[in-house]
């Protein structure tokens, strides 16, 4: 048995060779930019790579690299019931209504005419969202009809630039502020509004679609749980100072007593309805108390994740103690490529 991984500086590859080493499972590098990827997996019997949404190369192909190896029978992470809609806040909305899960209502549309009718029936605030983007980016609430219409003429008109640079600008400055970014990187982002990225130039814009989710307001935190396999493990993530966001905020509660388990057992119900084997949640509360999900992930900054305290398992008893979830990807992955080998 040997598993191909795909070497990256950011992301969990680093863990997945530090545990193939100590847990002396064979495995080799390889770059799956090369052309002849498929050539140099033949000797393998898995690939792990966790590709990225704002890489320019990733976002042309690893889906579809991942998608051919799968459809051939080889076994590869992310697979496609946690991968094809990563991303897609779009394919989610139909996903999670398809499941019939919680989550917070959202509409989409592909005419401006529908669009405006809709708009005019409504109730505002709402939340203006591109099906792309993680951290909090490309997310807008907007709060008048007027807002609206705005944002519907531009979505079919010239449409919305994939990398938002006075947003990212934002971003970092805060980052900044709380000391977790230097100087120098904070100055790159300053460049960048005047000189286009490479993502932005291969991505293009968003239009020709219009996406809103209601609001759900009186949400000063939300609830990240991240299922892999039989196991969970969640976070509090506070929102950001005078916004309504927290994803990307920095400001983390780990305790276990900050964490509504319903959450954690909703996360595993829908886990096991998309046979997936890595899906984070966002989960905020209606005006009922009730969890709903916002969005979903297959990838996550898993480093923010080392310090939580411990995890449930699918019984949703917790087990005290620090951990590398990351390697949980590769203990799965080997248990399962062992029992289809008997």
């Amino acid at each position: 048995m040997k598993i191909a991984i795909h070497k990256s500086e950011w992301g969990f590859s680093k863990s997945w060779i530090a545990y193939c080493e100590r847990k002396g499972i064979n495995y080799k590098i390889v770059n799956c930019y090369d052309s002849d990827i498929i050539q140099s997996l033949k000797d393998c019997d898995a690939l792990l790579w966790h590709h990225h949404h704002s890489s320019a190369k990733d976002v042309l192909f690893a889906k579809e690299l991942l998608f051919s190896l799968e459809q051939s029978g080889f076994k590869v992470f992310p697979e496609f019931n946690s991968n094809w809609h990563f991303d897609d806040k779009v394919g989610q909305k139909y996903l999670l209504e398809a499941l019939e899960a919680p989550s917070a209502p959202s509409w989409v549309f592909y005419e401006k005419e529908e669009a405006y009718k809709w708009i005019e029936s409504t109730t505002f605030p709402k939340v203006f969202k591109l099906r792309g983007g993680a951290g909090s980016t490309n997310v807008k609430l907007v709060r008048s009809k007027s807002q609206a219409k705005k944002l519907a003429r531009r979505a079919f008109g010239s449409g919305f630039p994939a990398y938002d640079k006075w947003n990212d600008l934002n971003e970092q400055y805060l980052r900044f502020k709380r000391g977790k970014l230097t100087f120098k990187s904070l100055a790159k982002s300053i460049r960048r509004l005047f000189v286009s990225t490479r993502f932005a130039k291969t991505v293009g814009v968003h239009k020709g679609y219009l996406y809103f989710q209601d609001f759900i307001p009186n949400n000063s935190y939300d609830i990240r749980v991240i299922v892999i396999g039989d196991r969970a493990f969640a976070i509090k993530r506070m929102v950001r100072p005078n916004d309504f966001r927290a994803s990307g905020s920095g400001n983390i509660k780990y305790d276990k007593s900050e964490i509504d388990t319903r959450c954690v057992e909703l996360a595993f119900k829908v886990t096991n309805h998309m046979n997936a084997s890595c899906v984070a949640y966002d989960f905020v509360f209606d005006k009922n108390n009730s969890p709903l999900i916002v969005e979903i992930n297959y990838g996550f900054a898993h480093e923010a994740y080392f310090i939580c305290p411990g995890y449930w398992d699918k019984n949703l008893i917790w087990h005290e103690g620090q951990f590398n979830q990351v390697e949980w990807i590769v203990e799965n992955l080997v248990n399962s490529l062992k029992a289809g080998s008997n």
